[in-house]
């Protein structure tokens, strides 16, 4: 009895008038469900007629049982609220049961109607294509899929370090290490099978420094015959929402030159050979892939192309970001939309790559690979301190100065407070919503005609 009078509480809370608004494929059915009842009640009512018209008696209690001491008025919205209410509540009851078990996932403490809300509205969400790697793009997806089930992560392949590298070199599959950070981020699975896939082997023979999730990944490969289908399969088992895309399925290595004309070949290198000795690290001037005609993934291209906002960042700016845009069909459709493309610049320069960059130095060097008047705005963190705790060779971002008529500037407190080195994925998703539901106000900026683009999608 507590339970019925506590799920009825429940049920009569604001949330009750959600059964009732646009979208949610509900009214249609309970409105039929009704006709149905209707109908069967005008049936029974026409044999209970006849029977008392053939002389049929029915037992004595049946006077108290049907209320004929109440007045038939009274004794008629009395059957028919109590009627309407069992109804409405079975029914309640009878989905809440069959979601139990097709989205085990859903919280107790969650509504039913909700869960039916947000899976609606999810889907009714904005198409946004977030191209980077690391963990500056699994940041921003975490905030992102709380408004939007649309959502494309493009992923750089050039990880050649760590567990990545290892499998990479020696099983010949692109690196799985930033595709498994963006399945962990978008996936709606229980936290422990969350905890399970960033799980890190720390001693084993061939097992030390791989992460149980890029070993799934790789296995899953195996089974189903390639990496794409993998990112499927796995997506699919840990209810991810959205996709995630490689940028390329080549095998590509990132290599960069710095101001000294040095070559530096691997992504995992970059940076060590940039801060080698004691003395200030070396300026990159230039960063390419090899093979240099790495073809696009096709789906990437398409989601791009269908995109109403395109995210570029955060993250590693030299070996998350532009790796992406190194790859001509990347490059060519990102320029050839016609969705507003924001940078979200990173809150802190990172050693050994962006030492000393300003906001604008920032935008430069991606203009140098993308043109001018590509990105239409730039979100930039305004709640700066000077000291950033756990990163003592970086320093906060700074402005100096407004970026060209062409880009808005945009700034937000997006700063994770428990680390200042990386944004906080709730406070970036918040700012990058604002900034999709204030497109109008900056003009598309394609420059690149659609139909140009066949090259890249064919490739």
């Amino acid at each position: 009895m507590t339970q019925i009078v506590s799920a009825w509480r429940r049920f009569f809370q604001f949330d009750f008038l959600k059964w009732f608004y646009p979208g949610m494929h509900i009214k249609r059915w309970l409105a039929l469900t009704l006709v149905g009842v209707a109908m069967m009640t005008f049936g029974l009512s026409y044999i209970v007629r006849e029977a008392y018209l053939t002389g049929f008696t029915l037992p004595d209690f049946m006077y108290y049982v049907t209320g004929q001491f109440i007045p038939r008025y009274i004794r008629g919205v009395a059957f028919m609220t109590t009627a309407m209410g069992l109804i409405v509540f079975s029914i309640w009851k009878l989905n809440d049961s069959l979601i139990s078990v097709l989205v085990p996932n859903r919280t107790r403490t969650e509504s039913l109607v909700n869960t039916i809300y947000t899976q609606r509205f999810l889907r009714r969400g904005p198409k946004i294509v977030a191209i980077g790697g690391g963990t500056g793009l699994a940041t921003l997806l975490r905030g992102l899929k709380e408004y939007t089930g649309n959502l494309t992560a493009i992923v750089t392949v050039a990880d050649d370090g760590g567990s990545s590298g290892v499998l990479r070199r020696e099983l010949g599959v692109p690196p799985p290490g930033d595709v498994r950070n963006c399945i962990v981020a978008l996936a709606d699975a229980e936290p422990l099978v969350r905890r399970l896939f960033q799980y890190r082997f720390s001693e084993g023979s061939g097992l030390a420094g791989h992460s149980f999730g890029n070993l799934f990944i790789v296995a899953m490969s195996g089974v189903v015959g390639n990496f794409e289908d993998a990112i499927r399969q796995t997506s699919r088992v840990l209810a991810v929402r959205g996709q995630i895309i490689p940028s390329t399925l080549a095998n590509v290595t990132l290599c960069a030159r710095t101001e000294d004309m040095r070559t530096i070949e691997g992504e995992s290198q970059i940076v060590p050979s940039t801060t080698n000795g004691d003395g200030p690290p070396d300026r990159i001037s230039e960063i390419y892939l090899l093979p240099e005609n790495a073809p696009a993934h096709p789906d990437a291209v398409r989601a791009i192309l269908e995109a109403d906002l395109i995210v570029l960042g955060p993250g590693s700016l030299y070996t998350s970001v532009l790796p992406n845009l190194l790859v001509e069909g990347i490059r060519r459709s990102v320029i050839a939309s016609s969705a507003p493309k924001t940078y979200i610049c990173n809150v802190a320069t990172q050693y050994g790559e962006t030492d000393g960059f300003s906001v604008g130095a920032h935008l430069l060097t991606l203009e140098e690979k993308l043109g001018k008047n590509v990105i239409s705005s730039v979100l930039v963190n305004d709640n700066l301190a000077d000291v950033i705790p756990k990163a003592p060779r970086s320093h906060p971002v700074s402005l100096d100065g407004e970026p060209n008529n062409r880009i808005r500037l945009i700034t937000a407190d997006v700063v994770s407070e428990e680390n200042r080195y990386h944004h906080d994925s709730t406070k970036l998703a918040q700012a990058v919503m604002r900034i999709y539901y204030d497109r109008d106000q900056v003009a598309p900026l394609a420059v690149e005609r659609e139909e140009d683009l066949v090259g890249a999608l064919d490739s």
